[in-house]
């Protein structure tokens, strides 16, 4: 086998063994509450956007409310999710957004984690809990490669195929409890 795949083979089981961390236990009710704060938005190029962001997560009987709010007044964008535990103890768990679309979220080390496809975009969320802060990130881009190397033998190994892409877009927030 070569050393590429027998380094991606630990990799990959080293996050199965990860998924299941202890501190499962604590979330998604530590997390419960009111978190306030800034959106910032950017490209390669620096900010182009900054608004006010809100995560609303409220305990309910079978899930918890995951509701973001983007801008303030009447002119806010609310949307109204449902996160709810799929396996907690593998630290799975989903995220409905109410309309047909449910996204896999996946609780690792203390970190939540989702990673999907829309229009051709790749997107990878992540929230956590540090302290009193909350930190929000959306990183997105286009889902077709920009580069696609390796694929082929070298010095005497095969070297698996490997696309590369692009990320145009950071959606940052850092939230604190009100």
């Amino acid at each position: 086998m070569s050393r590429s795949i027998l380094l991606f083979t630990a990799l990959v089981f080293s996050q199965l063994l990860s998924a299941q961390d202890t501190d499962n236990t604590l979330f998604p009710a530590s997390w419960a509450g009111i978190w306030a704060g800034r959106l910032e938005i950017f490209n390669p190029e620096g900010k182009v956007q900054e608004v006010p962001m809100e995560l609303q997560i409220r305990n309910l009987d079978t899930a918890y409310t995951w509701t973001i709010i983007y801008g303030e007044g009447e002119k806010a964008d609310r949307r109204e999710y449902l996160l709810r535990a799929v396996k907690s103890q593998f630290g799975l768990y989903e995220i409905d957004e109410q309309n047909t679309i449910v996204l896999d979220e996946t609780y690792i080390g203390g970190k939540l984690f989702s990673r999907f496809e829309v229009m051709g975009n790749l997107l990878l969320s992540t929230t956590e809990v540090v302290g009193d802060e909350m930190h929000y990130e959306i990183i997105s881009g286009k889902s077709e490669p920009r580069r696609i190397t390796g694929g082929r033998e070298f010095e005497g190994e095969q070297i698996p195929e490997v696309k590369s892409m692009p990320v145009v877009i950071r959606q940052y927030a850092l939230l604190r409890r009100r």
